[in-house]
């Protein structure tokens, strides 16, 4: 993997709703698709614009990082808050 490559990042913006998710999901999985062969191995799910952390925000965190694995990238959690921080630990996802 050529290391000047960008991740892509996907937003986790505003109060994430269950019926979100599959969209993310699948958002994740159109845009990964998108780069293949040539994009890169590293996703970026960036929180800082996440204005409510409860058990949505935690199923929407494990299920990216699912879909990312299965997609055979990684996936980093940036600019999470303490509450999200703390779900995810407590939930065994950190």
């Amino acid at each position: 993997m050529d290391s000047t490559r960008r991740p892509l990042v996907l937003a986790l913006v505003g109060r994430i709703n269950p019926a979100d998710i599959p969209l993310l999901c699948a958002r994740l999985h159109a845009e990964a698709d998108a780069e293949r062969g040539d994009g890169p191995d590293e996703v970026v799910c960036d929180a800082a614009r996440l204005t409510v952390a409860d058990l949505a925000a935690v199923e929407a965190v494990a299920r990216l990082r699912l879909t990312a694995r299965r997609l055979g990238r990684n996936l980093t959690l940036q600019n999470a808050g303490p509450d999200l921080l703390t779900l995810l630990h407590l939930a065994g996802l950190t």
